[in-house]
């Protein structure tokens, strides 16, 4: 059987946490960084055939392989370590401290943002052959989604805020629900089944997604989009960033790690008995 049950995969869902904050500094920067040029390009990708096709949800449909492949290469994104090291932390293994939590999440960050980066340059370059031309299609359909998803919230001021930071927390509730997805099967095909609809559902909604938004934003503004630095960071990037966490932590992985992991006793258990009719005087008493 490829299936695992909940039990073994929340013990996995640990054991992964734990070993992600004793990763080397070189490993932990090169598998986050590869994490974010792969969804970037997915983003991409998706953008792409959206704008080519005019049917978002074929786009949102073939979204998620980028997601498939940075996990199966065993890259890191920054909602994904959110969700499991706190989980080591909780469990208390030894050399598991909030510092080297932090030391993770700082680092998986940087290794993602220079990985989206990178994509955004190369994409925005190509957009444009070379800055020489206006941005295509693609490229002006960029630069509007960076516009709609900061002066849009910021124009509906704290509103905009709360439905900023709702969509962040939603996006890491789907995304993370796939990384666990993934630790659900051996194989390969049911890795990727597992993982492929919570994320098609993410996309498709347009939650906040960070290492999404580490592309479409600085590539927004490459683009000609009319927004700044600091509408993206104050906008959407450092929200998110919260959001996601809030998402990953609260609604996967401590739900998981609290009802599989640290299951309770069962209420009203049926105590060992020989046979039926010793159960039943048992409980006529």
């Amino acid at each position: 059987m490829s299936y695992i049950a909940p039990a073994e995969f929340a013990a996995k869902m640990v054991d992964a946490g734990e070993s992600k904050v004793f990763m080397s500094t070189k490993d932990t920067l090169v598998r986050a960084y590869m994490a974010g040029a792969i969804l970037a390009l997915a983003a991409a990708f998706a953008i792409s055939i959206t704008v080519n096709t005019g049917n978002p949800l074929l786009g949102a449909l073939l979204f998620p392989v980028g997601f498939c492949m940075l996990y199966l290469m065993g890259f890191d994104l920054l909602t994904g370590v959110f969700t499991l090291v706190p989980l080591a932390l909780f469990d208390k293994r030894p050399g598991v401290t909030i510092g080297g939590m932090l030391r993770n999440w700082g680092l998986v960050f940087c290794g993602n943002f220079a990985g989206a980066m990178t994509v955004a340059v190369f994409m925005a370059i190509i957009f444009t052959t070379g800055f020489s031309q206006a941005p295509n299609e693609i490229g002006q359909k960029i630069g509007v989604i960076g516009e709609s998803r900061t002066l849009g919230y910021a124009a509906a001021g704290g509103a905009g805020m709360l439905t900023l930071f709702i969509r962040a927390v939603m996006c890491n509730w789907m995304v993370s629900t796939g990384v666990v997805a993934a630790m659900m099967s051996n194989s390969v095909p049911g890795k990727i089944m597992g993982m492929w609809m919570p994320i098609l559902v993410f996309f498709y909604l347009g939650f906040e997604h960070s290492i999404v938004n580490m592309f479409l934003f600085p590539s927004g503004i490459m683009l000609g989009g009319e927004f700044t630095w600091m509408d993206y960071f104050i906008w959407n990037e450092i929200p998110t960033v919260i959001g996601n966490l809030v998402g990953g932590l609260t609604f996967v992985g401590g739900m998981l790690y609290a009802t599989h992991y640290k299951a309770s006793p069962a209420r009203n258990a049926r105590p060992a008995i020989v046979n039926d009719e010793e159960y039943l005087s048992i409980a006529a008493e």
